[in-house]
């Protein structure tokens, strides 16, 4: 469960190629209160940006990057745009700014004050606050409220998540899933022992069935080969909206001045995924009302969110089910790939699982689970290196002022991090999957450190007051699959480099064909 950011291809241009932001002042104002700083940046209007025919070009459906990895895209756009470039708004959109430098970053996010704002979803914004007002109850959810509101929510909904002592309480839950995964995973293998080509369809399964445990307290069946018909309802629901988000509030799109057939197609959805999700909410209810928990310490997160408003616990699940699905599953295929293409790295996370799992189905326990600093090593650097998001996205809290260029407050400003992440000059050998990095003491010796980086490069979870509220969730699923599968398989790889492709989060592009080989005990 990550956060939903900015992705650099929703970026409408306009205007010209890039030039240094040194090359004249602006105009001198006459406002004594204003910051130097700012009296002496260039206008907003300034800052260079693409035109359209340019960005088509290199980016558009016949461009030469068409089918170029995300990574490709954002480098090639820094190199022709420069270090920021601005994305004129059209059809109803705000205007965006993109930067490549990590000063930018860090003056942004500490300049954002104690209600971040962060902008992106519109058309999920729109169903919630003018299409369905009714069935939310003024609780817009953590993806579409602003200021205030979207703080009232995160209060309620920080101590339930985010409490460590409650993530513990789902440990053999989630392991329950996983292990039933893997008997899958066993029998999805052909002759030469890889996996199909729709295993991604597969890993997608998982995240929504351990989502179902996690925010629903049910298991939702996705994992079953015979499906029911509401369990392939909901398995088809959620792919369309995930695919109409992107389609109407990533690409370009009308539907803010015209309404769409897809937008209507996206309001059609979200009212069957209201009705579905709302009929499991319903019945936790009635099983918790025959089966109240003794103890309140050993509430879940559903009954936790319940006592305080169903409408709460409602939206909050409908939010898990959308942030949470594709990028748990895309953030531990990076993982399993950077593990496939690095044997002695695999191998030497084996050696930590072997001492904590004897047996490849040692249950495991939030005690076993402690010491593991070797496999969230792992995921770190499989995140730095095939990030489920592009970058971070915030709106300016103030004016501000970033490489020369002024800033109005409000403006959304996305972070090229994906690029920065893998590139020389800010992490030592980038290109190179190093867990090590991530340790500190004699485990890390002789290798580079993540410490020498600058710490706004690097934020998988986003920062501050609205860094992802569900990345202790996420953490334990990706956790609990990659020791399940590293634990009974040697795992390789023999398709080429994998690539991902631009939804809400990146997807892989690749048919996910891992060979896995039973390892012994």
């Amino acid at each position: 469960m990550l956060k939903l950011t900015v992705n650099t291809l929703r970026f409408r241009p306009c205007g010209v190629r890039w030039r240094s932001a040194t090359a004249q002042p602006a105009a001198a104002t006459t406002n004594a209160s204003v910051d130097p700083e700012w009296e002496n940046a260039l206008p907003f209007e300034n800052i260079p940006a693409p035109s359209l025919l340019a960005f088509l070009k290199e980016f558009g459906p016949f461009g030469r990057y068409k089918d170029g990895t995300l990574y490709d895209i954002n480098k090639r756009m820094r190199e022709l745009y420069g270090p920021i470039m601005r994305m004129n708004g059209s059809f109803g959109r705000e205007d965006i700014v993109m930067t490549f430098v990590p000063e930018d970053f860090e003056k942004v996010l500490r300049s954002e004050g104690a209600w971040p704002r962060r902008t992106g979803m519109d058309s999920f914004v729109y169903y919630r606050k003018q299409h369905r007002p009714e069935y939310f109850k003024g609780y817009g959810g953590l993806l579409a409220e602003q200021g205030e509101d979207w703080h009232k929510m995160r209060t309620i909904v920080n101590p339930i998540m985010m409490q460590p002592k409650i993530i513990k309480q789902y440990v053999d839950k989630v392991d329950a899933v996983a292990r039933e995964f893997m008997n899958i995973v066993h029998g999805l293998r052909d002759e030469k022992q890889e996996l199909p080509a729709d295993f991604n369809e597969w890993l997608n399964r998982w995240a929504l069935e351990t989502m179902g445990v996690l925010v629903l307290d049910t298991r939702l069946g996705v994992l079953n080969k015979e499906q029911s018909a509401e369990v392939s309802r909901l398995i088809n629901l959620t792919k369309d909206a995930v695919t109409l988000f992107y389609q109407l509030d990533i690409l370009p799109s009308i539907w803010r001045k015209l309404k769409t057939p897809g937008f209507y197609k996206l309001m059609r959805t979200l009212d069957e995924l209201y009705h579905v999700i709302g009929s499991k909410i319903d019945e936790a209810v009635i099983r918790m009302e025959k089966n109240p928990s003794a103890d309140t310490d050993s509430l879940s997160i559903l009954e936790k969110l319940l006592k305080v408003d169903r409408n709460v616990a409602f939206t909050m699940s409908m939010d898990s089910l959308f942030a949470g699905v594709d990028t748990t599953s895309s953030g531990s295929t990076g993982v399993l790939y950077c593990l496939a293409q690095n044997p002695d790295k695999q191998e030497k996370l084996r050696a930590e699982l072997r001492k904590i799992m004897p047996d490849k189905d040692t249950p495991l326990t939030p005690d076993l689970m402690k010491n593991m600093p070797y496999l969230r090593a792992c995921i770190k650097e499989g995140f730095r290196m095939y990030p489920p998001t592009s970058g971070n996205g915030r709106c300016t809290g103030k004016n501000l002022v970033l490489q020369g260029y002024r800033i109005p407050k409000g403006i959304l400003v996305g972070m090229g991090q994906l690029v920065l992440q893998r590139e020389d000059g800010y992490f030592t050998r980038p290109s190179e999957f190093i867990p090590e990095r991530w340790l500190t003491g004699e485990a890390a010796s002789g290798c580079p450190s993540a410490k020498e980086v600058h710490p706004f490069i690097y934020m998988p979870f986003g920062f501050g007051a609205r860094s992802c509220v569900g990345r202790r969730l996420a953490m334990l699923e990706m956790e609990i699959l990659i020791s399940r599968m590293v634990r009974q398989y040697e795992i390789r790889w023999k398709y080429g480099e994998l690539k991902y492709r631009a939804t809400l989060v990146n997807i892989p592009a690749n048919d996910l064909m891992f060979q896995l080989k039973e390892v012994s005990d």
